[in-house]
């Protein structure tokens, strides 16, 4: 996926807002696994009946004509119901004649919108791929319409005033209502909405430009064959030439990446990361000091002092004052180990190239070194032991042992392609039916070339009683088999995979009663947990024998020796590492909280401070470094880092010891899971782990290793 894409996705996002077994033995286990991939995944699905699922609005299989009708429809019942809560009289506002209806139509209406908006994911068509773009921006601009919307916000806030809840999760609702409507700026002078507006629309073009400037950059520099010393033959063969024989690399990430990992040439690699850092020169670096400058403006005009404390307010940290504790007490909880770590990749570059002194540029050259020293393992030879069914299998079977789930494969129910699969999720205990998952897993021409989960109907409980069921889709970019060899997965992508199902579990498991609140509609900082927590299961020997089998005889899993080696090398170098994100999120933060920070000098200074002297890359242009601070992740990029240290907290305190405890993964499911953004994260997290959360659990997954 390139910048580019990745951050529209993000801005259209935005823009929308957004049986269980009991068996003994490792042979057992494996025969189970192997049952349970050639029912799941190599099923005929030939003559479908093409059912409809239950309790599904999610349409597919729908026309470029039909998306575009059904969008149309869409916005018109949007409008009637906004309409009609808008002539409510202000004496006469009442939970069921205001709140009721707007959000009964959120959960009605979320489902038609996915079945526009979704097609372009996953079709082959262009006709289909530009109807769902074109649908997409008609609904998003009739959304934005809604969100600024006056006369309902005057008969929602009169509702408010009153006070009269009906339960907390429909005052939270309420509040919620309140704060978007007001987040544009409903509460504030004509000028003032005016002033918003265009603030906004400068942020939106500046964002795009910057964007833009990274894709469209065409610096390449030229090496002969022994400046890339290192660097594998298939790597070298796929790098375009000029006439005197020497290679171009540009500055895209995946030749940046191979140079900086695999190039013995120190002077190579330094070369390359400083061009790398110099990308778009001045331009990127004037557009983010623009971008901060009018993001500032934008957050006093809603009452804000900064950025930062706008955008950290709606979620879990609440104040910049906590992000910055937050990091720095990680970052002074690593000091050591860091420094340990930063050590010995100091002295094997001085046993390879003298007293050259050791930069920012060598670091991956040299973790790769040392890991391959310390482990003696070929970590590239793990995908023969992952045959992708089997991977599959084994990762269904615990999400079902550990949560209390069922999955029923629904061989005649409608997709989109003859790849997709499609499951029923049932409550193990009652049978009771709670949601279906799609499964779009292998590589096609056409397809979103991202593995992610996208909510396609999300849970809500209506105001008669019934409850809408969850359906999500997990979209995946796996090999399919080929000529009777099956696709192997690199262990990266294991772990992908059971990220990726943590949020569908995460989906499917939520009970809240307001769609905003349902599937994936978690705080910001908490939505990543579920999905963080469920990769821990990747890395313990149980799991890794359940879900490996030597491709050409899967019932060789992988050796205990492999498993080790796969536990530690998560450790490994993670503290130096840390501290390096560690820098971004501090300049991120800071740049978003004060006014008129000199970019520059600021990244001289963190620099060294939090990369324990490594001075930075000469004449770098810190804003290439740092393109999530322009678009996607402005004053949040800390988020990634807070999720990771709840998810240790959770897997270190209550699943470590034991794996497969269903006791445990129901208290998950009900408490964590269950609530989903109808609780306040800090609530949900007390609740489950009986006491405060802690850092202790990730800062010692952090230090533990010791080479």
């Amino acid at each position: 996926m390139t910048e580019s894409q990745g951050n529209s996705e993000k801005m259209s996002k935005q823009k929308r807002e957004r049986s269980l077994l009991v068996v003994s033995g490792a042979a057992a286990l494996l025969v189970l696994a192997v049952n349970l991939g050639i029912n799941a995944f190599n099923s005929h699905r030939k003559n479908r009946k093409n059912r409809d699922l239950q309790g599904s609005k999610v349409r597919v299989n729908i026309s470029a004509s039909e998306i575009l009708k059904l969008a149309d429809r869409i916005i018109t019942k949007s409008k009637e119901v906004h309409d009609a809560v808008a002539s409510i009289p202000l004496d006469k506002v009442a939970y069921m004649n205001v709140i009721s209806p707007l959000a009964e139509l959120e959960a009605q209406q979320f489902p038609l919108v996915q079945s526009c908006v979704f097609p372009k994911m996953v079709t082959t068509s262009d006709d289909v791929h530009k109807a769902s773009a074109e649908a997409e921006r008609r609904i998003d601009t009739h959304l934005l319409a809604c969100s600024k919307r006056e006369d309902v916000y005057r008969v929602v806030k009169a509702f408010a005033a009153r006070g009269e809840w009906v339960n907390a999760e429909a005052k939270n609702y309420t509040q919620a209502l309140m704060r978007d409507f007001e987040r544009n700026g409903l509460n504030l002078t004509l000028t003032k909405r005016e002033e918003m507006q265009r603030v906004r629309i400068q942020i939106d073009e500046l964002s795009l430009q910057y964007i833009q400037n990274l894709t469209e950059d065409s610096t390449f520099l030229l090496f002969t064959e022994t400046e890339l010393a290192g660097l594998p033959p298939e790597f070298l063969k796929s790098l375009d030439k000029v006439t005197d024989g020497k290679f171009k690399v540009t500055l895209k990430s995946h030749h940046v990446g191979a140079v900086l990992e695999l190039c013995e040439v120190g002077t190579t690699r330094r070369m390359v990361a400083v061009a790398y850092g110099k990308r778009c020169g001045e331009a990127n670096l004037s557009i983010l000091e623009d971008l901060v400058q009018l993001r500032h403006k934008f957050a006093r005009l809603l009452g804000y002092s900064s950025y930062a404390d706008c955008a950290v307010d709606l979620r879990m940290a609440k104040t910049p004052s906590k992000v910055f504790e937050f990091l720095e007490d990680i970052s002074n909880s690593l000091t050591d180990s860091a420094t340990m770590e930063l050590s010995i990749l100091k002295d094997l570059k001085r046993k390879e190239e003298g007293d050259h002194p050791f930069g920012i540029e060598d670091l991956l050259y040299y973790v790769k070194k040392a890991e391959a020293h310390q482990f003696n393992v070929d970590f590239g030879a793990l995908k023969q032991y992952f045959p992708v069914n089997l991977v599959l299998s084994g990762v269904f079977k615990i999400v079902q042992d550990l949560f209390g789930l069922r999955f029923e494969e629904i061989a005649d129910a409608e997709v989109w392609h003859s790849d997709v699969c499609v499951y029923s999720v049932f409550d193990l205990s009652s049978g009771e039916l709670l949601g279906h998952f799609y499964l779009d897993m292998y590589i096609r021409e056409g397809k979103y070339n991202h593995t992610c989960v996208v909510a396609l109907q999300n849970g809500a409980l209506s105001s008669n009683g019934s409850r809408q069921i969850p359906v999500v889709l997990m979209i995946a970019q796996l090999q399919k088999d080929v000529s009777g060899h099956p696709a192997l997965l690199r262990f990266s992508e294991v772990v992908d995979l059971f990220h990726e199902f943590g949020h569908v579990v995460q989906h499917i498991c939520n009970r809240a009663s307001f769609a905003r609140f349902s599937g994936l509609g978690f705080d910001q900082d908490f939505v990543e947990v579920p999905a963080l927590v469920l990769e821990n299961w990747c890395y313990e020997s149980f799991t890794l024998k359940l879900i490996s089998g030597f491709h050409q005889d899967i019932t060789k899993p992988i050796k205990d020796e492999m498993c080790k080696a796969i536990k530690r090398r998560r450790c490994s170098f993670s503290a130096l590492k840390m501290r390096q994100e560690i820098l971004y999120c501090l300049f991120d933060q800071i740049i978003h909280s004060a006014e008129n920070v000199d970019i520059v000098e600021l990244f001289k200074h963190l620099h060294p401070r939090i990369l324990l002297g490594l001075p930075m890359l000469e004449d770098v242009n810190p804003a290439s470094r740092f393109p999530c601070s322009a678009i996607g992740q402005e004053a949040a990029c800390y988020s990634r880092i807070w999720s990771e240290v709840f998810a240790a907290d959770i897997f270190a305190s209550k699943f470590h010891d034991s794996y497969l405890n269903q006791y445990v993964g129901m208290q998950f499911r009900n408490k964590v899971l269950a609530p989903g953004g109808a609780k306040e994260p800090i609530e949900v997290l007390t609740s489950f782990l009986g006491r405060e959360p802690s850092t202790q659990a990730f800062i010692d997954s952090k230090s533990q290793y010791r080479l």
